[in-house]
């Protein structure tokens, strides 16, 4: 009781630092733009595969110049050599999974053999809590499921918000801890889910592979998450 109490008055203390750093952060963070460049595209040489990256503003490239050093780039790249990959990009900058998943809900019905998504930071950074965020990335990946027919989806977890250069303390703090409570439950979904798997992508985070913002990936993290969804994706589509 005595725990539960102390927590709730911590809240309660730091809850008018926390929105008002909240405000300083979105007023003063640099706003990076979208990377440039083709959003789809046919690639590569031996067995088809059909792949479609779906999220928010790290989906979409922010933080680097062009998507070759983003992830979906960096992600057909490495996929090249073993596959012609067919791939498409759907991300735009302050995506929620709830505004995902409307985006999903206006694209034909269409067959994808693996999705990747990013999601999470906008809905951390918002009210939602972590019990209906779970409900909606369940939504989420019926959807995939239904719509796209898809046999692997790779989930993305929220990353190391509590390391991000850009956020003061206790800002910082809270962020990473609402983080880890919705990476948390989303371990506990996708491991009931037999097409599903997780990206985990916090390890500790070195301050100068950050953007300029402090806030997004800059071209090592972008290169080091494709590098695991390749792998994930290798693992599970043979090729010769």
């Amino acid at each position: 009781m005595f725990k539960s109490l102390s927590k709730l008055l911590t809240k309660v203390v730091y809850a008018p630092i926390i929105i008002a750093q909240g405000r300083y952060v979105k007023k003063v963070t640099p706003k990076l733009p979208e990377a440039a460049g083709e959003r789809s595209g046919i690639t590569g040489e031996g067995q088809k595969i059909r792949l479609l990256i779906v999220g928010d503003s790290a989906a979409a490239g922010v933080g680097v110049d062009n998507q070759s050093q983003a992830l979906t780039g960096n992600l057909v790249s490495a996929l090249s050599d073993c596959y012609q990959v067919d791939w498409l990009l759907l991300a735009k900058s302050g995506h929620t999974t709830l505004d995902s998943l409307k985006m999903l809900s206006a694209q034909p019905q269409q067959t994808f053999d693996i999705i990747v998504t990013s999601l999470g930071v906008n809905d951390v950074t918002g009210t939602l809590p972590a019990s209906a965020w779970i409900i909606q990335q369940q939504d989420l990946i019926a959807r995939l499921r239904e719509q796209f027919n898809s046999q692997q989806i790779l989930i993305t977890q929220v990353p190391p918000m509590g390391q991000f250069p850009a956020l003061p303390q206790p800002l910082r703090r809270y962020l990473g801890a609402r983080a880890s409570q919705f990476n948390r439950k989303l371990t506990t979904l996708i491991d009931s889910q037999v097409d599903c798997q997780l990206i985990d992508i916090n390890a500790e985070l070195n301050p100068e592979d950050m953007a300029e913002d402090g806030f997004h990936p800059g071209p090592v993290i972008y290169q080091h998450w494709a590098e695991l969804v390749a792998e994930k994706i290798k693992s599970q589509h043979s090729y010769k």
